[in-house]
């Protein structure tokens, strides 16, 4: 089990939902994320601190982009403290701007799954790299837009995919929402219960 995290990554975890998330050329509301926390997390990248990760040990609001299997890419919001490494993948969303680019992006995908998956939505998005380290509180390039006036309805369970503390109900999405990703768990996790 996840050891004593503050609150504030699983709190910013859900004040992302319904944000918009402005990369090149397509904006797409965010439906789906999963809190990572850090230092106190044996499932985050920064449970380790390494040269990859070093960028969740710095100021919040930064994205963390990192390459998953050796082709896809992912992205977080670090949501700090600093030094604590916590963070926040963004898992999945609704393109609300920009549906010409990102189905040229990914050609022949409906348009409720162009950013399903947290490597889809990097693609839909055309972040790589190169967008390590951008200030999402930003006014121009890749940036979040600004906090939702009222909270949409939430739901929560275990995070997909890890290993490690993998019945930690820290993934959090849109209820009902079509763009939210299946739920997989993984094969190395152990049993759950």
């Amino acid at each position: 089990m996840v050891g004593p995290v503050p609150d504030p990554v699983e709190q910013r975890a859900r004040s992302l939902l319904g944000r918009v998330l402005h990369g090149h050329g397509v904006a797409v509301r965010i439906t789906e994320v999963e809190a990572y926390g850090g230092t106190e997390d044996p499932a985050s990248h920064a449970f380790t601190r390494t040269p990859r990760s070093e960028i969740m040990y710095g100021p919040p609001w930064r994205l963390y982009v990192y390459r998953s299997y050796g082709m896809h890419f992912c992205a977080n919001v670090v949501t700090g403290p600093t030094e604590q490494a916590a963070a926040v993948l963004v898992r999945a969303g609704q393109v609300v701007s920009g549906l010409d680019v990102a189905r040229a992006r990914r050609p022949g995908v409906p348009d409720e799954g162009l950013a399903r998956g947290p490597g889809n939505l990097a693609r839909t998005l055309g972040l790589t790299l190169d967008d390590l380290g951008a200030d999402l509180l930003a006014s121009e390039g890749v940036r979040l837009g600004p906090l939702v006036d009222s909270a949409p309805p939430v739901t929560a369970g275990p995070r997909v995919g890890v290993s490690k503390a993998a019945d930690v109900p820290w993934r959090f999405w849109i209820s009902g929402d079509p763009t939210v990703s299946a739920y997989r768990r993984s094969p190395r996790a152990p049993a759950s219960g």
